[in-house]
Formats: structure tokens, sequence, C-alpha cells
């Protein structure tokens, strides 16, 4: 048998644990580096990255480094906070589809036409509804990112009513309620688990995304939105340095959420316990 750090279970484990070490990491940074950074240096602008700037300045002086760890910072509070909530939304209104066949067509009806409607217009909208802002975006996210996860419980919950131990719970006179949160729930709290931690890089890419584009988090943040739009302005200058870097950052956080969620599954689906 191969030592546990060469089979795919070991490696799988290894960058989960790693890749969420990474983003521990990165709030730490983003609380403990000094504020001075985010302070105006007229006598340090646009300086390109090198020993002494890791990620350069801003046309203000402004170390991108610690602007874009805040940014990384306030993105991951953004995300894990809505996608947390999604899940929420989400595993509730899939188990309220074990309780009657009337709220199962109300809830797979509701699915539907969430995923119907463009996404990036439905995030807009409802963030514009909600009074903009980070409280805005917040709630934008919730309302359009639960779907994708409640279909995959409603499916599992399905799959679970069929079973004998939960029809025998149902004619020893458990009642819906009684089944849904005794039986059912439990069962589906693993795929729920796996499918927010997956939420959480699309809540962040769309946070960054739609503040990119003016309708997300205040300007005063130090948010990877803002930073991305502010470089548009400096690009054709030749400062690249100021949309690069922090998008590279960006991607590779969100890559971090993938690894986590795999040492999840690998870690919560008893089928692949053995790889």
């Amino acid at each position: 048998m191969n030592p546990l750090w060469l089979s795919n279970r070991g490696r799988t484990l290894l960058g989960a644990g790693l890749a969420l070490g990474l983003l521990l990491a990165i709030a730490l940074s983003a609380a403990l580096l000094p504020e001075r950074g985010l302070s105006s240096n007229l006598g340090q602008r646009a300086l390109p990255p090198d020993s002494a700037h890791l990620f350069g300045t801003d046309p203000l002086g402004r170390e991108m480094l610690v602007r874009t760890l805040k940014g990384l910072a306030v993105s991951l509070q953004v995300g894990l906070l809505s996608a947390s909530l999604a899940a929420l939304l989400a595993v509730a209104l899939g188990v309220l589809s074990a309780l009657h066949r009337y709220l199962d067509f109300c809830v797979a009806a509701l699915i539907d036409l969430t995923m119907a409607l463009p996404h990036l217009v439905l995030l807009i909208l409802i963030s514009i509804a909600a009074g903009g802002g980070t409280r805005g975006v917040i709630v934008a996210v919730i309302l359009s990112h639960w779907p994708n996860l409640a279909r995959v419980v409603r499916a599992e919950v399905h799959a679970l009513l069929v079973a004998d131990y939960v029809a025998i719970a149902a004619k020893l006179g458990r009642s819906r309620w009684q089944v849904a949160l005794q039986h059912v729930l439990p069962q589906v709290l693993p795929q729920v688990l796996v499918g927010a931690v997956l939420l959480f890089p699309h809540a962040i890419l769309h946070e960054a995304g739609m503040t990119f584009l003016g309708f997300g988090l205040e300007p005063h943040l130090p948010a990877i939105g803002v930073l991305l739009a502010e470089s548009m302005r400096y690009l054709t200058a030749g400062l690249w340095w100021l949309g690069v870097l922090p998008g590279l950052s960006l991607l590779l956080m969100v890559l971090t959420f993938e690894r986590v969620a795999s040492g999840l599954r690998l870690v919560l689906d008893p089928r692949r316990s053995q790889e």
C-alpha cells in the first residue's frame, strides 16, 4: 500500500490544507498590515514592482501589495457571508420540497425561473433594488446563487424519500417535518457543505465584477473590483501592475477554494475513502 502522502487522497488533502492555509494567511496579513500603506505618498508615485515594493505603487504612491491584500480580505468577507447565506437558503428550500408535493412544485418553479434570468443582469437589478453598496452586493449574491445548490439538494431529497428507512419512519407515524429534519437533512448536509465552498469563488468573482462595473462595493474600499476599475485609466500608460497583479491574486484565491472543496469532498464522500 502506498504511503498516505503518495496516494490521490493524500495529495488532495495536502493541497486542500495548503489552500486553506493560504486563505487564512490572506485574512491575517490583511489584518496585520499597517494602514499607512493605504495613505498617499506623492514621492513614490507609479513605481514598478521591485524588492522594496513587491506589487509597485499606484499614481498616488499607495502600496499596491497592501491594497491588494486588503481587497482580497474584503472580497473574502463578502464572499463568505453571501455564499453561506445562499447555501442556507438553498438547503431550506431543498428540504421544504420534501414536505408536500405543492411545495416541491413551487420550489422547482422558483429554481427554473431564477436560473432562466440573465445572471449578471439579475445581480445588478437586485443590488440596485437593495440600495447598492456592500449590502446590495450581498443581497444580490444571496438571491441569485442559491438555485444550483438548491437543485442538487432537491434531487438528493427526492432520492432519499424513496429509501427504505425513510418509508419505514413514515409508516411508524413520523410526521413530514420529523422525516425531513431527522432523516433527510442530515444526509444532505455533506453535499451542502461542499456546495457552499464551491459557491464562495462564484460569489467573490461576481462581487468583483459588479464592483468593476460600478454596481458593487463603495469606491473608497480597497476592493479588488475597485483596483481593477482604477487600473483601466493607467494601463495604456504602461502601468500594467495596477491591474495584472491584483487580478492574478484574485484568480489565485478563487482557485484555492476549488482545492479546499476537492479535499472536503474527498473527506465527506465515503465512496472515495479508500483512494
